[in-house]
């Protein structure tokens, strides 16, 4: 009955093959006949046989919008090349695949690079995977600034033929159109954005919606002259256009920008990188020290040489973050975090977080709680104060428990090298030979049996071990004063293995750390408040050509000014937005009001203008000193760039050189000098007994 049973199905699967294959001709003779042997030879035209790029990258978009963790970047680098590319979903997804490859062939055979060196120490080599995750974040922005200025440096031509077209053309729109129809360049799909612009039924919304969205504050400005141009019409100055002398501003104040980040990278281009060498020099300078000079293995392998790892590791950090917040401070790029729902907000929904968290923040409308919001504001931190608070108590808890992690593993370390460290009296300074070490590696193994059944006995007398040696195998033929020179040496490391478990100060010191991690935050905000106040003198100095450009345009008035003001700002924003807010209530007491709370002279002498235009003299009188002194101001803007540069510089050099001096210094110059000179003066002083 089975053997049938078997024979029908083979006979069934045999029938089902022939009528599949018969059913098949069918259909093949009946679609040649049809359109869909047309359409076949049609697709063959199209279809690009050679290896494609473009359709890799499109691929590996496909791919990489897959993985969890790698899709965190995606969704990152395609916040700013969306704002970039303007709805071409195409290049966005090219540009992204672009970017992150790179990123990733770059970092995947350093992670190889890292795990080969650090296989013996996983700690090391936990913490260096982990830093190098962040060096993505350094990759990825690199590459999508060089976007960015490529974006800028087109603007210059564009603005050339801009200039062009109008003198055909003699009108805003026109030129704007002509000049954009160049597919080839990114800048032709920002001024086709403008264009639909102009001529869209509600021009001013469109534009406000375009200010969100810009890629830089320059085609802000562009933009808007050219509404108010388009709205107002164009008018001679001195014989020129007044349109293309507003355009010929913005190309000047773009060039200074231009120079100005060419010379922040060539000074920082090297930094972050300099900033990281040392964490991966740890190991291999070890290496090196212990075959050289083999005095300083128990230093190295001990518990010093692992403090001082760690050391070096988290003033690397540090660093690193420090200079890449000095190189970013001045930059005009899109802030490409997630501030709609990021992790912090999703942890703040939960009601029982949510209510230890609002034990740590401030009450509102004390004066801790302006302190903070003010250092929020100073900073053009994304955060808001609940996601701050969240930060530091997630920083408190992870530093306080990485803290206690890194305590046991320093006394694992102390108790490994006390069983794995030959045993020798020979000097530390000549080294062993290899018949040397062998012999006392086999005293080691014949202390730790004596240490296993031992360890954790704190009472342990000498009597107890002399037994215990006694009984050994290795010490039968050994003399008395043997014996006792093993008692002496085994109880010495009995007393450190049973020393290394963690004490109550260890518990103390991991407090303190958290409370250092929990003050990080807001000690970084300082940071960037402070590198924030040196750009001061760069953002009047833009203001000086916003309100240059403004002046002469008919029906402007103060208000438009101090909205245009309010949309390029970012140092003053926070009081200019006030006054905006006040404007209506008393335009003059407003601007005094925001006079009030600024301190920088220069920013003071412009309010002090705006507020002579409320009440006394026309906009262009109150600011005539800025058209008659242009060249001046354009001097004085790039000695001004050349000395922020210059402090930049000098503050980022010291901050991104402190690993490699500490690296040097710390983990190989002192050392190998201090253990030296104790190795010789320990050796001097056996021989001087000896004598």
């Amino acid at each position: 009955m089975d053997n049938n049973m078997i024979f029908y199905i083979m006979g069934g699967s045999a029938g089902a093959f022939v009528l599949i294959i018969i059913a098949y001709f069918v259909l093949s003779k009946k679609m040649q006949k049809s359109e869909y042997k047309r359409i076949q030879q049609l697709q063959k035209g199209t279809r690009e046989n050679k290896f494609s790029a473009e359709v890799l990258l499109q691929k590996l978009y496909l791919t990489y919008i897959k993985i969890p963790f790698i899709k965190r970047y995606v969704l990152k680098i395609r916040r700013r090349l969306e704002i970039i590319n303007i709805d071409d979903e195409y290049n966005t997804r090219k540009d992204t695949a672009k970017i992150l490859t790179r990123a990733l062939v770059i970092l995947v055979p350093i992670f190889v690079l890292t795990i080969m060196i650090t296989s013996k120490n996983y700690l090391l080599m936990f913490i260096l995977l982990i830093f190098e995750v962040f060096m993505i974040d350094t990759l990825i922005d690199g590459s999508v600034d060089k976007i960015d200025n490529k974006i800028l440096k087109e603007q210059i031509d564009f603005f050339s033929e801009i200039r062009h077209a109008y003198h055909e053309y003699n009108m805003v729109e026109e030129a704007i159109y002509q000049v954009s129809q160049d597919d080839e360049k990114e800048i032709s799909r920002q001024g086709e954005k403008i264009y639909e612009i102009l001529i869209s039924d509600d021009p001013e919304m469109e534009l406000e919606k375009y200010y969100d969205i810009a890629p830089n504050s320059f085609l802000k400005e562009f933009a808007g002259v050219s509404y108010l141009t388009k709205e107002f019409g164009d008018r001679k100055v001195d014989g020129a256009s007044l349109y293309l002398k507003n355009v010929n501003n913005i190309t000047q104040e773009m060039q200074l920008e231009i120079l100005k980040r060419d010379k922040l990278n060539y000074v920082f281009q090297s930094l972050s990188i300099i900033a990281i060498v040392p964490v991966l020099l740890l190991e291999p300078l070890k290496s090196w020290a212990i075959n050289n000079f083999s005095f300083v293995a128990s230093w190295y392998q001990g518990k010093p040489g692992m403090i001082v790892q760690i050391l070096i590791l988290i003033i690397t950090f540090v660093s690193y973050v420090l200079v890449r917040k000095l190189k970013d401070n001045g930059s005009t790029g899109i802030d490409t975090k997630n501030t709609e729902n990021p992790w912090q907000a999703k942890i703040y929904k939960k009601k029982i977080i949510k209510k230890i968290v609002d034990l740590f923040i401030p009450k509102r409308g004390t004066k801790e709680y302006k302190k903070v919001q003010q250092q929020l504001k100073d900073s053009a931190s994304p955060l808001k104060m609940e996601w701050l608070y969240i930060n530091r108590i997630a920083l408190f808890i992870v530093t306080f428990f990485a803290s206690v992690i890194i305590f046991s593993q320093l006394h694992v370390v102390a108790i490994n090298y006390v069983y794995t460290e030959p045993t020798t009296d020979y000097d530390l300074i000549g080294g062993l030979s290899e018949k040397d070490e062998k012999k006392a590696m086999e005293l080691t193994e014949e202390d730790n049996k004596i240490l296993d059944k031992f360890r954790g006995k704190i009472k342990t007398t000498d009597k107890e071990i002399k037994l215990a040696v006694q009984r050994l195998k290795y010490y039968q033929d050994a003399d008395e004063e043997e014996i006792d020179l093993a008692v002496e040496r085994i109880q010495g490391k009995l007393q450190i293995v049973n020393s290394e478990y963690m004490q109550w100060f260890e518990m103390l010191l991991a407090f303190v750390f958290a409370i250092v991690g929990y003050m990080a935050p807001i000690m970084l905000l300082t940071f960037q408040v402070k590198m924030r106040q040196l750009e001061m003198e760069d953002e009047v100095m833009q203001f000086q050509t916003i309100i240059l450009m403004l002046m002469r345009i008919e029906r402007v008035n103060v208000e438009i000014i101090l909205e245009w003001l309010e949309r390029y700002s970012d140092i003053f924003k926070p009081p200019i937005t006030k006054c905006v807010n006040n404007y209506e209530a008393g335009a003059w007491e407003a601007l005094e009001a925001m006079k009030e709370e600024v301190s920088y002279t220069q920013f003071i002498r412009i309010i002090e203008s705006l507020q002579a235009a409320v009440e006394k003299i026309p906009i262009q009188d109150a600011f005539d000193e800025l058209d008659s002194e242009r060249d001046y101001y354009q001097e004085k803007r790039k000695e001004s760039n050349e000395r922020l540069i210059k402090r930049k510089g000098m503050i980022g050099k010291a901050i991104g050189f402190a690993p490699m001096v500490c690296l040097f210094v710390g983990y190989l110059i002192v050392p190998l000098v201090f253990i030296g000179l104790t190795s010789m003066s320990s050796s001097f002083t056996s021989m001087t007994a000896t004598k």
